[in-house]
This record gives structure tokens, sequence and C-alpha cells, in this order.
């Protein structure tokens, strides 16, 4: 497979910079804690009276328990606050839900926009959620991971960017989803609230104290302690905050850099950057509360901000003169005439503004379709579920272990494309909160026979009549897909299921369990959707415990690696030489020393039971499993639907996302 991705700094060297960023961030943290409680101790020692050494020591020690307790109280409390990820930071902005199924054009293209890139990536469609009374141009992508990650763009945004410049957004969100930005980003806004605490705790001191006249001379030690709290909190937090812009600044450049490379075309993110140099609002957010928690995670600088040592972000100009040499600080002067000479009528001509495509390139033509999908050994495709499967491309695993946590126009366009062959109307389905679990249910199902008989059967038993019945109706609709369009089509899906009560994702998980074990066996298709729907189900649930980058040695889970490479292997080969010769190119690409073939009799077990432990590799050894994975997958040099369905899942279930290779 050739590829136009960049060489140099990859997704797994990025998993390690964020896991350097985050222990970098504790320590930092820690440091500062035990330099505000030594200074907070020393005052405290210096002011209480020296009656004995045991009342000053005694003293100290209180100060120093109690000042823990506040600063580790408030970043507990903030972090707990945020356990529900990216909605719950969304919902605290004053942000309202986007339901994906709305007739209303501007969000229709923001959906259209967002799950083309979910589906050229390989990450989980985002929630949409959007700041109704922000008039500046505006966005910022929120979660623990990619499955809980949230985007939020202003009324602003939609308003006023046309397609391309709202694409060009929405790729420098989808940046941060993919480098482990949004991680970091939740811890910061944890640590900064702990030391706001301490400085709100010591002005609540101040002003119930009096100031101390007239009052025992015991009050002394603890007019101290506020004075401090309060000198030291809001300088903690200041000079966080200067860390925080200084980091955000190097983060938004590679941002902007990824948006470029995911869409190929400068014109989009530029012409979004211009308006917001153009357009009196900018990107300035109305709540200066809410944003002064978040303006590291938002695409354009949410304050007017004085000094550019506070600047979350790089200097509105220079961004701008990075996607386009020929910009001057001049022409902003020109464009912010040009746009008020353009918005005579306020948000109606914003409207229109939003609406004015730039010259739109052709729709791209869905794939080709080659009916021969090579070896699928003991994993067959069930029933009429094979017909039209795609053809098969060259891969080289270095290729894709390069395009992990990322996309160029290519895969986009193979998603558009693919998007393109799902029904309208199936599409709008996968978006309703009411329609997401019958859908999700249906492809499952056999469209008639004993097995449609038994699987509905079993339904009948966990769900309730009305869903049933809308399962009914949606078979005939459904029955025509092919397993290519299926897996996106439930990836869509998941979104709306995820925002269904805890009760009833346990019931759809059981369902679909109940469904694939219905004739005693599991397909290929059937162990990828529902592995695919269950880890993205079960980080959605309880985002909070989605683990950093891993530290184990794949030496150590040597046997779980053989076990998916043998198990890849088999997939992809009916002929078990040709299987032999498959999994020894995804031994040798281990490094490992050569090893017996020998793929398990219960593949679903074996499989199920290695995930957990792969998964907490570390990024240079995942790269390492990648890529003997993509070596055992194509040790032929091709790459056949069968086995870049598993591939995907397996990437999925490391959280090693990969773009959609075929079309």
């Amino acid at each position: 497979m050739a590829t136009d991705r960049p060489a140099g700094v990859d997704f797994f060297d990025r998993q390690e910079r964020a896991r350097g960023a985050t222990l970098k961030l504790t320590a930092l943290f820690l440091l500062s804690v035990a330099t505000i409680v030594a200074v907070i101790d020393v005052l405290v020692y210096l002011v209480v009276p020296a009656t004995t050494a045991s009342s000053r020591l005694g003293a100290v020690a209180l100060a120093t328990v109690v000042t823990v307790l506040i600063i580790g109280g408030g970043t507990l409390s903030k972090m707990a606050s945020l356990r529900g990820g990216g909605a719950a930071l969304a919902l605290s902005m004053g942000a309202i839900p986007i339901d994906p199924t709305t007739a209303d054009p501007l969000l229709r293209r923001y959906v259209h926009v967002v799950e083309e890139m979910s589906i050229a990536s390989g990450v989980p469609m985002p929630a949409l959620f959007v700041l109704p009374n922000d008039a500046g141009i505006n966005a910022f992508a929120a979660g623990y991971s990619p499955a809980d990650a949230v985007i939020t763009v202003t009324v602003g945004a939609l308003q006023t960017l046309n397609r391309d410049e709202l694409q060009g957004v929405i790729g420098h969100e989808f940046s941060h989803i993919l480098n482990g930005d949004m991680r970091i980003n939740i811890r910061m806004i944890g640590v900064l609230g702990g030391l706001l605490v301490l400085g709100l705790v010591g002005l609540r001191i101040l002003q119930f104290s009096g100031g101390g006249r007239g009052k025992d001379k015991a009050i002394g030690p603890i007019l101290v302690f506020g004075i401090a709290a309060l000198v030291l909190g809001f300088l903690g937090q200041f000079l966080a905050g200067l860390v925080k812009a200084a980091v955000s600044r190097q983060r938004e450049w590679l941002a902007d850099a990824a948006s470029i490379q995911f869409t190929r075309q400068t014109q989009g993110l530029s012409g979004a950057l211009k308006k917001i140099a153009g357009l009196p609002e900018g990107s300035v957010l109305v709540d200066a509360r809410s944003e002064s928690q978040i303006n590291h995670m938002l695409f354009g600088d949410g304050r007017r901000s004085f000094t550019q040592l506070w600047a979350s972000h790089p200097p509105l100009d220079e961004r701008i003169r990075a996607l386009d040499p020929a910009f001057t600080k001049a022409q902003a002067g020109r464009l912010r005439q040009e746009y008020s000479a353009a918005r005579p009528n306020g948000l109606a001509e914003d409207v229109a503004l939003g609406l004015a495509e730039a010259p739109s390139r052709p729709a791209p033509a869905p794939a080709p379709l080659n009916p021969n999908p090579g070896g699928i050994g003991e994993f067959p495709l069930p029933g009429n579920r094979s017909v039209a499967i795609p053809g098969s491309i060259a891969v080289e695993p270095a290729a894709v272990s390069a395009a992990v946590g990322t996309f160029t126009l290519a895969d986009l366009e193979r998603a558009a494309a693919l998007s393109l062959q799902i029904d309208p109307v199936l599409r709008e389905l996968a978006g309703g909160s009411a329609t997401a679990i019958p859908l999700v249910l249906a492809t499952l199902i056999e469209p008639a026979g004993p097995l449609h008989d038994r699987q509905m059967q079993l339904l009948s038993e966990r769900i309730a009549p009305s869903v049933l019945a809308e399962v009914a109706r949606l078979l005939p609709e459904v029955a025509g897909l092919t397993a290519q369009l299926r897996l996106p089509l439930v990836g869509i899906a998941l979104p709306a299921l995820a925002a269904r009560p805890r009760d009833q994702i346990e019931a759809v998980q059981a369902a679909l369990q109940a469904l694939v074990l219905a004739d005693s066996r599991y397909t290929l298709f059937e162990y990828c959707l529902t592995r695919l729907a269950s880890a993205y189900l079960g980080d959605r649930l309880a985002p909070h415990r989605v683990g950093a980058p891993g530290r184990a040695s794949i030496a150590h889970y040597r046997d779980s690696a053989l076990t998916v490479l043998a198990i890849i292997a088999s997939a992809g080969n009916a002929d078990p030489a040709l299987a032999q010769r498959a999994f020894d190119a995804g031994v040798e690409r281990l490094g490992m020393p050569v090893s017996p073939y020998a793929p398990p009799a219960d593949f679903v077990a074996a499989l199920d039971a290695s995930w957990p432990g792969l998964d907490a590799l570390s990024p240079s050894d995942k790269r390492t499993l990648v890529e003997a994975l993509v070596a055992a997958s194509a040790h032929d040099g091709v790459l056949h639907v069968n086995e870049a369905q598993l591939l995907r899942t397996a990437c999925a279930l490391l959280h090693c996302p990969i773009p959609m290779f075929l079309a």
C-alpha cells in the first residue's frame, strides 16, 4: 500500500510523548503541592507562639494536613465531576447535544463531516454538541478516549463556515482525539481545580475572620494560613496556567498540521482562521468563567489575551501565514471591513455565508466490488452477507503502522464513497435514539429460515415487544447490506445506543451475544461486530477507567501475541500450508524465534483472553504487534476484506485505530 503520510513522528511516538507529558504534569503538580505546603508550614511555624516546641510542630502538622486535603479534595472533586467524560464537560459548558437525524441543513452538514472522518479514521463516531449562544467561531474535542469523545462547535462556526472550512476545523479536533490530547486536557482541568479551591478557601477564611481585629490571639495563625492559601492558590493557578498555555500552543500547531494532512488542502483551515480574524466576534466565547477552564482545548482562543505569554494558542496571523504565506496583518483589517459589509442583517446573513460552499469536488464513485474474498478458513461469512465483497489491496506492515491514528484525503474519499452506498433511511435510523437499538440487532439476524426463527425467539425473551416489532420491520431494509456496509452502519449507531440507560445497554449486549450463538458458532463478521460494539460501550460506560498508554513488554505477553497471529493466519487462509507461512511471517516481524503454528479450537475464548494483556503493551511494542498482524494478514502482499475486517477490529481493541483501506 503506497502512502502519502509524512515520515517522522507517528501515532506510537505521540503516545509515548503523551505518557511522558502525563508524568511531567503529575510531577509538576506534586512539586507545586510540596512547595505550597512548605511555604505555608514555614509561615505557620513563625506565627504560632513559641510556648512549646510541640505546639508549633502540632500547628505545622495541622497546616500540612489541611493544605493537602484542600488541594487533593479540590482536584478529586473536579475529576469526579468529569467522570462522565467528554459529554459531562460539554454539558457543563452549556452545550446542547445534536440529534444526528436532524433536518436542519447546517446541523446535517456538521453530522456528515464528522461521520465521514470517523469512518475514514477508524475511531467511533463522536457525540456532537453545539454551543447555542456563541457567535464566535470555535470548537473543542473532549473525552478520556476516542470511545467517549465529543466534538462541540459554536453556532457561529456552523453559521459562518462553508463545508471545506468546517471540515478543516473538524480535522483539527480529530487530531486531538487521535493524538491522546484529550486525556491530558481533562487532567489539567482537575489540577487547576485543586489549586483554585485552595485560593477560594483562603479567601473565605479572610472574609469570615473579619480581619482578626478584637479576636483571640489564636486567630493569628488562621489568618496567616488564609492569606498564604489565597496568595499561593491563585499564584499556583496562574503559574500552572502559563505551563498549560505553553503546552497548548505546541499542540495547536501540531493539530493544524494534522488537519492539512487529513484533508490535503489548506483553503478550508486557513479560511476558518481568516474568518476568525475578520469577524468582530472572532473566536471569543460568551461565558468567560467556563471558557477559562477549557481555553487550552479550544480551536481558537476563547478570550481576548493581552499578552502572548498567557495565550493558549499561537498568534492568529502566524497560524494563517503558516497556511497562506502571503497573508499579512494588514489583510486582517480588510477582512474585518469585508465581513462587516457582508453582514448587514446579522445572523440571517451568517447562515447564507456558512452555506455558501467552496467549489465542490465531484462526489467519489462507489468502489468496484469483487466477489472473490480469498480464503476464509473456519470463519465463513453468513449466508448472503458475502454477496458483493470488495477487492483487495497490497499493504506493507510499516505503511499500516504509520497510518495508525491518522487518515488522508484518500481515506476520507473512501469513507465518503462507502457512506454513499448506505441507504440514507438506514443512516437516519442509525442516529435515532429510538431506532439505533433495533437497527443494530437487525444486522445480526438472518432474513429467513430456521435460524431466523430461533433468533427472533431469543430476542423475544430479552427485549420489549415494541423493540422486537421494530426489528422485524427493519429486517427487509437491512437484508441487502453487505458485511462491508454493516460494520460502518453499526459504528454510526453506537453513539445513539450508548446514550440509552445502562440497563438497556446491558440488555442489548446480552441480546447480541444470544443472536450470534443461536447457531452455536461465531462467524468472523459476528465476532468483529460484537467485539467492536462491546469495547465501545464498555469505554463509554466507564470513560475514566480507560487506561493511558501501557508499559508492558511484548515478551511478557508472548503467548497472547502468538495466539492472535495464529487465529489471523487461519482466518485468512483455508489452506493450512498458506496459513503456516502467514503465521511465520507474523512471528518473524515480532522478532521472536520460530514457533509452532497451533490455532486454538475455540478462537473466540482465545482472542478474548488475549486482548487485555496486549492492550497493556507499551506504544513501541504495540507498533511491533500491529506490523506483525499486518504481516500475517497480508503475507502474500494482499489484504482481502475478511482480513481487513479482523485487522481493523484487532487494532480497535488495542486502541490503535487504522483507516479504512478498503472502500
